[in-house]
């Protein structure tokens, strides 16, 4: 029988699953935005190969916004660092509304990173303070 924080915990990951779902099909096939940015990077990469006939002047730096220059610049970034910057949230907050639906009050957010580092850092400690207990009954016992 769940309670009823397992219950919302699993209307809450069915929601946060369907977001997202939502979220990605619209940056990737409503929004233009992406569209055109990837599409200008594709084309400013294919213009500058071109571009290198020595007509400088053309474009300066001044005539740039800074959005544009920043747009392009985090376009630049690899794919693993975009991957990093928005899974490691994304994971973070779907094991945390996993963790609701466990029948153990106790065991809720054990799934956070700095949770479970805390955690497993804490049985470490644990875990040396027995074995120089049990080494010192040892010393003690021979």
């Amino acid at each position: 029988m769940m309670n009823f924080r397992q219950r919302m915990g699993w209307i809450g990951v069915g929601l946060y699953l369907l977001a997202s779902v939502a979220a990605v099909y619209y940056i990737f096939e409503i929004s233009q935005t992406y569209n055109r940015l990837a599409l200008a990077q594709v084309e400013k990469a294919s213009g500058a190969e071109t571009k290198w006939s020595g007509d400088a002047s053309s474009s300066s730096p001044s005539s740039t916004s800074w959005t544009v220059t920043l747009k392009t610049r985090l376009l630049l970034l690899p794919f693993w660092v975009w991957a990093t910057i928005f899974l490691i949230p994304y994971l973070q907050v779907f094991l945390f509304l996993y963790s609701c639906t466990r029948a153990d009050p106790k065991t809720v957010g054990y799934c956070i990173l700095p949770i479970c580092l805390a955690v497993l850092c804490n049985r470490h400690q644990t875990f040396a303070k027995a074995s120089n207990q049990i080494s010192r009954l040892q010393l003690i016992d021979t």
